[in-house]
């Protein structure tokens, strides 16, 4: 059973409180944060090609191409709560986070660049 979605508010409200200080956030706001996050980039880059992980919050299965259906997808992409959050707002960049090994991505469509910042998270 899928989780449910979250609101727009409450998505909006997260953010702005895990922005505010990302290092101090509290672990309900980095949760429900990363989660509006992964559902915002489902939305935006729906597919089953590319994996993006979010232990212990969430997962998300994006891009459209060659989907997998059985066991570990060819494609993951891996990070925490607070990286992702900095990728949506803009203040980090994919390439800098996985030079400093704040993203494990594997696979040949693994490099999410693309996808971030998020312009529904950058524009307030």
């Amino acid at each position: 059973m899928p989780r449910p979605r979250i609101p727009q508010s409450e998505g909006e409200a997260a953010l702005a409180a895990a922005l505010a200080d990302l290092d101090a956030a509290e672990r309900t706001t980095l949760a429900t944060a990363s989660r509006y996050v992964l559902q915002l980039l489902g939305d935006e880059h729906p597919g089953k090609s590319v994996e993006l992980r979010v232990p212990p919050f969430g997962a998300v299965q994006l891009v459209e191409g060659p989907r997998h259906t059985r066991g570990t997808p060819p494609n993951v992409v891996e990070t925490d709560a607070a990286t992702l959050i900095a990728l949506a707002a803009g203040r980090a960049t994919f390439a800098d986070a996985v030079q400093d090994a704040r993203i494990h991505a594997s696979g040949s469509r693994s490099d999410l660049s693309s996808l971030f910042p998020i312009a529904p998270v950058t524009h307030d």
